[in-house]
């Protein structure tokens, strides 16, 4: 979801890194625990370092859920973070995205009315139950429309567990918007790709014909991650090449045959763990965000050598626009008694939203990915 941020006031483009710095630390001193400031893995070095809690997305959103005494959240994410939190915390706390502009790619491949016009063609195409399942990477409504259709969110740590949580309720499985989280999923539990079809928005009836449908076991959106489908299998190939000891970690929103040629894949929590755990002396390729893997690369560095699985940058454009002056500027507001960029969620989308990830967080903890 592209929403518009204005522009900054003038002022903010004269104060320095270290201007910017002193002040944001005073307004959390000034509000104490009344503020959290969250910060995604995939966020810019001079954000996090004011993060009171670093990770994923549903970790962040859960945390913020149980600060109790917590009135306000600056989520320094993107808009459908900023949108679980309102989700999952209390009415009376404001959740505030720094820059609007801040969305993601992914979750707008999949808007409302796509989603409900492919519903009605797959129910007319078959009598099998189907159970819809979301990545927490989409938009509120698109939760929303899972939990009426007794659906469930899943991360890309639990999509086996949800997976199989669903198989065990219906014949088919809807998997948006990521098709790339979907297949690997599906093929880690044993499912050939020929059991998989992917649905296009933009196709005439999706790109599919009726006995398609039928045939399928998983309907897999036509969705990608903007970052990960920039990693490719001759990315693999070439780490092999230049360094056989190398071990090679992937998220699996890459495509399936990079997950393939990989030596493990996970969700990026997991990355981070495994990273952390890995014997020193070893050497690491790693296909995720750039951001996470340079931190990751200077926390270890003369202990482990860890690079990016590709040579282009392959950075989160719509995160790298929640940067320092932005947070500023939000809390500087704040400070002021007025609230900016505030992301509320109308309450029956909030409802259904919440029920599908309750869903997934009473019937399937986490569970790590296997690459092969």
């Amino acid at each position: 979801m592209m929403l518009f941020q204005p522009p900054l006031p003038p002022h903010y483009a004269e104060l320095s890194d270290e201007e910017m710095a002193d002040r944001v630390r005073a307004h959390k001193q000034a509000f104490g625990d009344r503020l959290i400031i969250l910060g995604h893995h995939y966020q810019q070095d001079d954000v996090i370092q004011f993060a009171d809690h670093a990770g994923d997305s549903l970790k962040l959103s859960q945390l913020a859920a149980k600060a109790r005494n917590a009135r306000y959240v600056v989520f320094c994410g993107v808009h459908f973070m900023a949108e679980s939190a309102d989700i999952l915390t209390e009415d009376e706390v404001t959740v505030i995205l720094p820059d609007l502009s801040a969305g993601c790619s992914m979750a707008d491949m999949a808007a409302i009315d796509q989603v409900e016009e492919a519903w009605e063609q797959f129910q007319s195409a078959t009598d099998a139950r189907i159970i819809p399942i979301t990545y927490v990477n989409s938009t509120a409504d698109i939760k929303a429309f899972v939990g009426r259709h007794d659906g469930a969110c899943c991360t890309s740590s639990n999509a086996r567990r949800v997976v199989e949580w669903a198989l065990g309720r219906g014949e088919k499985i809807l998997f948006l918007p990521d098709q790339h989280l979907g297949r690997n999923t599906a093929y880690a539990l044993g499912y050939p790709l020929d059991s998989m079809v992917v649905y296009d928005p933009n196709a005439v009836d999706g790109g599919l014909t009726s006995e398609q449908i039928r045939n399928a076991k998983f309907l897999l959106w036509k969705g990608h991650c903007s970052v990960h489908g920039l990693f490719t299998a001759k990315h693999c190939d070439l780490i092999r090449e230049a360094d056989p000891a190398c071990k090679i970690i992937v998220h699996p929103e890459c495509r399936w045959e990079v997950v393939q040629k990989a030596d493990v894949a996970g969700s990026t929590e997991y990355i981070v763990k495994a990273l952390e755990e890995a014997p020193d002396a070893t050497s690491w390729a790693v296909g995720t965000e750039i951001h996470l893997v340079n931190r990751l690369a200077n926390k270890y560095a003369g202990r482990k050598l860890i690079r990016s699985l590709a040579g282009v940058q392959c950075l989160c454009t719509t995160m790298y626009r929640i940067d320092l002056r932005h947070l500023l500027w939000s809390l500087d507001e704040l400070a002021a008694g007025r609230i900016v960029n505030q992301i509320k969620v109308d309450p029956d989308t909030r409802h259904w939203a919440r029920v599908s990830l309750q869903r997934m967080l009473d019937n399937v903890p986490p569970q790590p990915m296997a690459a092969k």
